[in-house]
């Protein structure tokens, strides 16, 4: 595992906004983004899965969070702005944002992947993902101290046979990340990084790996170090890296 241990108050003050916050890595991340201090803005499309993790947070006695019901595959632009003027208006800046959202769509041979199959996966982890980073960027800049994290794969650091569109995607993950970055250096007071978590006991691993053991694999709350590390003052300057949680 990542080695890094943070302190309680690590986030105390800072406004987080993680999305796929429902359930499995986002969850866990809001729900420990919360326990060290942070505000978290909880996205995704199910709002029943976020509201569970609202009254989770907020039984612990943490920061009060809030609920963004937002559906990334059919938001149109226009909704994007709508979510960046709500947050300005709300809390006059964004300190930390977790990309976590993403799908895996059809494993299979390029050759029978359809397109429609093709183009949804990319919607969802790619478009969807620069439209939320181009739109909150400004509230970023904000930030005394902002960072932005991208979730990646094994299977977008070295390409996989029947990873499809999925690893063609974290591919793109990478490569966004690495230009935000690079644009960002010695610029704006926000980095950008990735994350790789490795297997993890989530309900899309068990769809990527019906046959395996999910006791084999970590928790997600396992995995948590990294993101915090990332999350906080102490990675200040860390900007442009691949990290792996495990």
């Amino acid at each position: 595992m990542f080695d890094y241990s943070a302190r309680p108050d690590l986030l105390k003050g800072r406004v987080i906004m993680v999305t796929g916050a429902g359930r499995g890595i986002g969850a866990a991340a809001a729900r420990s983004f919360a326990a060290h201090g942070a505000t978290v803005l909880l996205l995704g499309k199910t709002e029943a899965n976020l509201t569970a993790v609202y009254d989770e947070i907020e039984a612990a006695g943490h920061p009060q969070p809030v609920v963004i019901p937002f559906n990334l595959e059919t938001a149109l632009p226009h909704q994007y702005d709508e979510l960046a003027v709500m947050v300005e208006n709300a809390f006059g800046r964004l300190d930390g944002l977790l990309h976590n959202a993403s799908i895996i769509g059809p494993r299979t041979p390029l050759e029978q992947l359809s397109g429609d199959n093709f183009m949804r996966v990319m919607h969802i982890n790619v478009n969807a993902m620069f439209m939320l980073t181009q739109t909150l960027l400004p509230l970023l800049k904000l930030s005394e101290d902002a960072s932005v994290v991208f979730t990646s794969s094994s299977v977008g650091r070295k390409g996989r046979a029947y990873w499809g569109a999925y690893g063609v995607s974290k591919f793109a993950t990478e490569g966004l990340m690495q230009t935000l970055a690079d644009e960002l250096e010695d610029v704006a007071p926000v980095r950008a990084n990735s994350v790789n978590p490795g297997a993890t006991r989530t309900s899309m691993r068990a769809q990527a790996y019906p046959a395996e053991n999910p006791q084999d694999n970590p928790l997600p709350e396992a995995i948590m170090p990294v993101y915090l590390y990332l999350m906080g003052p102490d990675s200040t300057g860390v900007n442009g890296q691949a990290f792996n949680a495990q």
